[in-house]
Order: structure tokens, then C-alpha cells, then sequence
């Protein structure tokens, strides 16, 4: 068993996967833990499947056809070996160095632990564009409001989980689309399990494709998070 899953959800990530693969298996490597490397590749039509069986010791997982990040990640979690389990977006936009930060705060107790560009937004190195930024802010007052107060960026890509609390909040998700985050965080939340928000470091890359065109699918998971999971209840003590 793996210390470490470190998870990355892939769809046509030919042209950027290498050199993301590249730092983590550096960083890893220079590590004292074992970690595996899974990718989830999400029925991408370009090469990115050559891509990632050319480079040794990377696990594929496959997706039947094209099914949404959530699906990917979701994959990625249940199937992963890992007594922690991390994912990442394929274009690093949280360098992979920040997996100390989040592997500390699940040492000392956290079930999840989420990156965050809210809590420190001086590590926020290189900004979206007006209207990316707008949108997350949108949907962060119906965050604070209705579902999670006190967490300020359930959307960042760079979050980790203990097995556990892994397999415990991705056997009741069901969203395969954006808003993925904010249920598996609703999920936890729901059960009690102990959520740490930390500040980490974070670029924007430019080729990321969500826009306000997907408000309106944005806002339609989101409504349905309270719906899927209305009988959830908090766990015993």
C-alpha cells in the first residue's frame, strides 16, 4: 500500500501532461514516502493517452468515454491504494510542492484538507481573468450562505483527503460536472468530518476552459447538491 494516491483527472491533456508528470514524479522521488502516480484519463480525443504510457511508472485509469472531472476524480479516489489521497489538475496550477502543506495538516488530524486561493491571496502568483475571478466569487456567497460558511475556495484543484474520509464522501458523490468540489465538501461536512482550508500557492493557466457560458451548469449543480444528498446525516461519534 502506497503512502500517498497522488490522483490527476485528465481530458486532452496531451500538449501538458509530460511536463506535469514530469515535476511530480522529480518531487516524489526526492520524497521518503512511496506515492503512485494515477492518472484518470476522461475519454480525451487527443494523445494523451500515448502520452502517459510513455513515461514508466504512471498508473492509467481509463474512462469509456468522455464523463466529466467529478467522474475522473471520483474514479481516481476509490480506486487509488493510498492511505492519503491527493488530486491535482493536470495543469499544476498549485505547484506539486504544496503536498507537504496539505500531507501536514491530515497528519495532525484533518480528514480533508483543501488549497485554497481565499485564506492567502498573495500566493495567488498569477490572477484569471476578471470575469473567471467574478464567477468564483458568485459562487462563493451561495457557498457561504447555503452550504459550507467559513470556507473560502471550494473550487481550487489541490485537495487531500485520509483513505477513509475518501472513500466514505466519494461512494456518496454523484456530480460528474464542475461542481464536484463543492459536493464532496458538502458531503464531509454533512457526515463531520474535520475540513482544513490552507493557503497555497497558484498560477492561472490561460488554456483552463471555464467561463460564464457554464453559469447556468454551474447553477444547476449546485441546486441539485442539497437534493442528491438530503438524507445525509452526521456520522456517529
Amino acid at each position: 500500500m502506497p503512502h500517498l494516491s497522488f490522483i490527476i483527472p485528465a481530458y486532452n491533456e496531451a500538449l501538458r501532461i509530460a511536463p506535469s508528470l514530469a515535476k511530480a514524479q522529480e518531487y516524489f522521488a526526492a520524497q521518503s514516502y512511496t506515492t503512485e502516480i494515477i492518472v484518470v484519463n476522461d475519454g480525451s480525443k487527443d494523445r494523451t493517452s500515448h502520452v502517459i504510457a510513455a513515461i514508466d511508472g504512471i498508473v492509467i485509469l481509463e474512462q469509456p468515454r468522455n464523463m466529466g472531472k467529478g467522474a475522473a476524480v471520483r474514479r481516481g479516489m476509490l480506486e487509488s491504494r493510498g492511505e492519503y489521497r491527493i488530486f491535482s489538475d493536470a495543469d499544476f496550477s498549485t505547484p506539486v510542492h504544496e503536498t507537504a502543506r496539505i500531507l501536514e495538516q491530515l497528519y495532525e488530524g484533518a480528514d480533508v484538507c483543501i488549497g485554497s486561493r481565499g485564506v492567502d491571496t498573495t500566493l495567488v502568483k498569477k490572477h484569471q481573468p476578471w470575469y473567471r475571478e467574478t464567477l468564483g466569487k458568485m459562487v462563493n456567497v451561495v457557498v457561504q450562505t447555503a452550504f459550507i460558511p467559513g470556507i473560502s475556495d471550494t473550487q481550487c484543484g489541490f485537495k487531500g483527503f485520509r483513505a477513509a474520509a475518501a472513500e466514505e464522501i466519494f461512494s456518496q458523490a454523484q456530480l460528474n460536472g464542475w461542481m464536484f468540489d463543492l459536493e464532496a465538501l458538502y458531503i464531509a461536512s454533512k457526515l463531520g468530518l474535520e475540513i482544513d482550508e490552507i493557503s497555497v500557492e497558484w498560477y492561472n493557466d490561460a488554456r483552463s476552459t471555464v467561463s460564464f457560458r457554464h453559469s447556468w451548469q454551474i447553477l444547476r449543480e449546485i441546486l441539485s447538491i442539497k437534493r442528491l444528498h438530503r438524507s445525509l446525516s452526521r456520522r456517529a461519534a
